[in-house]
């Protein structure tokens, strides 16, 4: 079954499709991407979420083009950090991107954060970039309404996609909303809160009740709901838990049990007040 999450897939705003169940390299080592891409990738996973800041797009396309799997089998995504937006080389940004990652092409490329009174200047030049097939698709990361309103003011594109924080304790239903409203696809990041979803005693409940773990349970209620979801590891035993999702499906009941574990709590920074 876990080879379901090569075939499990979104269709964005664009007509491209993208695999639901994605690998995070969120804190893996240039040195080490390489290595845990390819194991990703021969357990099944079809879709690479890497960064700039990340400092890792190197080894993630060193692995990607080390893994025997065409180019249009895997789908990469990468993100432009928020100094390159405020010094105004958005578009020397992604050209490097392209080259660190040297896979061909970027299948998914995102603004990481809603730098202000940058975020707009930068998106012409993704969508440049979109244009000269540089990249696939074109989205933003951790953008709250009003950052959405801000771009789509302008935006000749509407974004595909919008990474999120994004988990049980955290699920912005209001945001995810206006996402769909406007045809764009939330995505998670941190969705398993780090590991915490183990100590959360519904989910152990629900685990118990379909021999699952909560991490599992977390990640298939994401699907569920329809959202991108894209967990990170190292450990290529967490890589198969992780993936090992598509053999069983939540209740109604269980649905609306995890829905009520919102408590608006965050792992990471606040878009709405960040400084870095």
């Amino acid at each position: 079954m876990i080879a379901q999450a090569a075939t499990t897939t979104v269709m964005l705003n664009n007509g491209i499709r993208i695999p639901q169940l994605g690998f995070g390299t969120f804190k893996i080592p240039d040195d080490q991407a390489a290595e845990a891409v390819r194991q990703a990738l021969e357990i099944g996973y079809r879709h690479i979420d890497t960064a700039h800041i990340y400092a890792n797009e190197r080894g993630v396309g060193e692995g990607v083009r080390g893994s025997g799997l065409e180019r249009d089998e895997v789908f990469v995504a990468t993100k432009i950090w928020n100094d390159d937006l405020r010094a105004g080389r958005t578009a020397q940004a992604i050209d490097e991107a392209l080259e660190r990652l040297d896979v061909g092409y970027i299948d998914l490329l995102l603004i990481h954060w809603p730098v202000p009174g940058k975020f707009v200047d930068a998106w012409p030049h993704f969508e440049k970039a979109l244009e000269a097939k540089k990249v696939r698709a074109i989205g933003v990361s951790n953008f709250l309404e009003e950052h959405l309103e801000e771009l789509l003011a302008v935006a000749r594109v509407t974004p595909a996609v919008n990474q999120l924080e994004l988990h049980p304790r955290l699920q912005i239903p209001e945001l995810r909303a206006v996402c769909e409203n406007h045809g764009i696809v939330a995505e998670a990041w941190s969705p398993i809160m780090r590991g915490q979803v183990n100590e959360i005693e519904v989910l152990q409940r629900i685990a118990r009740e379909h021999g699952k773990t909560p991490a599992q349970v977390t990640l298939r209620w994401q699907l569920q709901l329809g959202i991108i979801t894209i967990p990170k590891t190292g450990r290529p035993e967490r890589m198969l838990e992780n993936a090992d999702i598509f053999d069983f499906r939540l209740s109604d009941e269980q649905m609306r049990e995890i829905a009520a574990l919102d408590r608006q709590e965050r792992t990471g920074p606040d878009p709405s007040d960040f400084s870095f």
